[in-house]
């Protein structure tokens, strides 16, 4: 048997006259706010409108072009190689290195195009032979160089006067490539007794021959150099005579 409840009844509100006790009228629904559009529609921030905004905004596709330029570089095969964009010329260092080796014949053409790269690598293996002997030499060899190419420039061109053109550039570069025969005495001196007669008489030898290779060299590139060519050659010795000073000692 089913329970039967009483519901009281629903009374609904006028519309706001409550004295009224007409019929109720339904609300029609009123649109929601809109604020105006901006007449410039070229702007699309100052416009209210979702979708105008998102069309106007949005970013075309950037186009790049699917091939490259003829006669471009088309990937790591064209590159040169790495010494030659620094300016390492292998083949030239070595044909200089062996024109140092012959000092009965110097080959001065080789040496007109002045570099240090060869300079730099004999000096490393110098500061490294001393090293091998316990001497640590290498900013002592870099600064004696830099201090001895002023010197023989300096001589150089107070001896030719106003006519010398021997450049303070090659004239590092000669000192470098013609320090070899010093460098090999190094090596050679790992190998000898110290303080002996032995190693006294392959300095004698090996400073003569840097000196000989060294100023023949400098009075075949610089002008007006043959005319003093014992007091190139004594400058030269000096220099030759220092570094070998620290092989012996």
């Amino acid at each position: 048997m089913a329970k039967e409840f009483n519901v009281p009844p629903v009374i609904f509100p006028s519309g706001g006259n409550p004295a009224g006790g007409g019929p109720q009228q339904r609300r029609l629904p009123t649109a929601p706010f809109q604020p105006p559009r901006s007449s410039n529609a070229s702007i699309p921030f100052m416009s209210f409108d979702v979708n105008s905004a998102a069309a106007s905004t949005s970013f075309s596709t950037p186009q790049f072009p699917s091939t490259i330029s003829v006669g471009g570089p088309t990937g790591f095969e064209d590159e040169p190689p790495l010494l030659e964009e620094l300016g390492i010329n292998t083949k030239q260092i070595y044909q200089k290195t062996i024109s140092i080796l012959n000092p009965f014949r110097i080959n001065a053409r080789l040496h007109e195009d002045a570099d240090l790269s060869g300079p730099f690598l004999f000096l490393m293996a110098f500061g490294l032979f001393q090293l091998l002997a316990g001497k640590l030499h290498f900013g002592i060899l870099l600064g004696w160089v830099t201090v001895a190419s002023l010197f023989l420039y300096i001589v150089f061109n107070m001896l030719a006067g106003k006519n010398g053109n021997l450049e303070l550039y090659r004239c590092v570069s000669l000192i470098g490539y013609c320090i070899l025969p010093i460098v090999i005495l190094s090596a050679v001196s790992l190998f000898v007794p110290q303080g002996g007669v032995v190693i006294m008489v392959l300095m004698g030898l090996f400073v003569i021959w840097s000196t000989r290779v060294c100023a023949c060299l400098l009075v075949e590139l610089a002008s007006y150099g043959d005319e003093h060519r014992g007091l190139i050659a004594y400058a030269c010795f000096l220099i030759y005579m220092l570094f070998s000073l620290l092989v012996i000692f």
